[in-house]
């Protein structure tokens, strides 16, 4: 069994940033792709950006250029680097490892 424990998330104006973590809690992890998701209220769950093991990056086109995907094998922890937030990406966010999800971190852009 995999635990994953998001963090980062919060409350930040249109334009601004925050980074997301997600630690999981076993050694595999270097082994498994990793994703990140979101779910706006009354919205369908999608993918936002996903990371092989091999670290090749794939991204929603809403996105691009403004999220980086990251991971750290080492530490057993993946980010998603998030700027030039917009209202839009307000949702909760998930992360994924192989057919594991976290608990969901709740990102609020909001002037």
């Amino acid at each position: 069994q995999v635990q994953l424990v998001e963090s980062g998330g919060g409350l930040v104006q249109p334009g601004g940033s925050l980074r997301l973590s997600c630690a999981a809690s076993r050694t595999v992890f270097s082994i498994y792709a990793m994703g990140w998701y979101r779910q706006a209220p009354g919205k369908q769950r999608e993918l936002v950006a996903s990371i092989t093991s091999g670290g090749s990056q794939n991204y929603a086109d809403s996105v691009k250029g403004r999220f980086t995907i990251s991971r750290d094998n080492a530490k057993n922890t993946a980010y998603l680097q998030m700027n030039s937030l917009k209202f839009e990406d307000t949702a909760v966010y998930y992360c994924t490892l192989g057919s594991y999800w976290g608990q969901g971190t709740q990102v609020t852009v909001s002037s």
